[in-house]
């Protein structure tokens, strides 16, 4: 079960993984806390009145089109985009969004699922949220608190039997080492990478999220999977941008895997592993 805030992160984090596991047999499902009601339009060929006023109804068709070809299953908890808030100070988040509701409500919406489905393994965000985004860090909160409250029976009875998640997990997507190489693989064809404006802003010596991956899962051969997932997100992606101007073929050669941290675990682990379900008995 990967938990996500809005459509398209589950198509731009930890994705080829996803397809992966789904090709391999296993169930899949992707749970996204929010409609990405108030996400900006980021592709100008999406920028027209006409989808201002339905991005609800278009999200959600976008989300439809990337779960089919990643081959997951997928769920929506049901809860409002809080936005990314501008401005100093801040100013306070939308009234009933996901950002203001009690925890606790949002905690049990998942635990319904989490106990209904009986996923071995949960992925998510960091408490950074992967970046600070209100509902980021809030997907957070809400799929630890439901990792920990699905196995006890005195949370939430009304909400299914309890259900022992056994393994839980960070995703780790955006590395500097990876956009290092990427960068320096332009610059051997002669041409100008498009991530120096992120590694000019990057304390070369300091990591912190490579520092913290403790598995790298394979998953190159659905590296074109993976992008045309996210492509499916129309009115989010830029077909002409960043996260597709590194040729499939370099990526497999270079950093043929996805990152992961093992937040925690209910079984024996020893690390680093190459496998989330590494551990779990009946892997095989």
């Amino acid at each position: 079960m990967a938990v996500h805030a809005h459509p398209d992160d589950e198509s731009s984090k930890g994705a080829a993984t996803t397809a992966r596991y789904a090709d391999e047999g296993a169930r899949v499902m992707v749970v996204t806390l929010t409609g990405g009601e108030r996400g900006d339009i980021l592709n100008p060929a999406m920028d027209l009145p006409e989808v201002h006023g339905r991005m609800s109804e278009i999200r959600r068709d976008e989300m439809a089109k990337a779960a089919e070809i990643l081959g997951v299953e997928h769920h929506w908890l049901g809860f409002v985009d809080s936005g990314l808030p501008e401005g100093d100070p801040l100013p306070p988040l939308p009234e009933g969004c996901l950002g203001v509701v009690p925890l606790e409500e949002a905690v049990e919406a998942l635990v319904r699922v989490v106990r209904k489905f009986k996923p071995h393994v949960m992925t998510t965000y960091d408490e950074n949220g992967g970046y600070p985004h209100p509902d980021h860090i809030r997907c957070h909160q809400v799929a630890v608190g439901a990792y920990e409250a699905a196995a006890d029976h005195r949370m939430y009875p009304d909400a299914g039997e309890p259900w022992n998640v056994l393994k839980l997990y960070y995703n780790h997507g955006f590395l500097r080492r990876r956009m290092l190489l990427l960068q320096e693989e332009f610059a051997k064809h002669g041409k100008q990478g498009p991530f120096e404006k992120w590694l000019k802003h990057w304390d070369v010596h300091e990591d912190p999220f490579d520092n913290r991956v403790t598995t790298r899962v394979e998953c190159s051969k659905y590296f074109a999977q993976r992008d045309d997932a996210l492509r499916a997100h129309a009115t989010q992606i830029d077909p002409a941008g960043d996260f597709f101007a590194a040729p499939i073929e370099w990526q497999q050669r270079l950093w043929p895997t996805e990152e992961f941290e093992l937040a925690r675990s209910r079984v024996p682990v020893r690390l680093p592993e190459t496998d989330l379900f590494a551990g779990i008995e009946g892997r095989e």
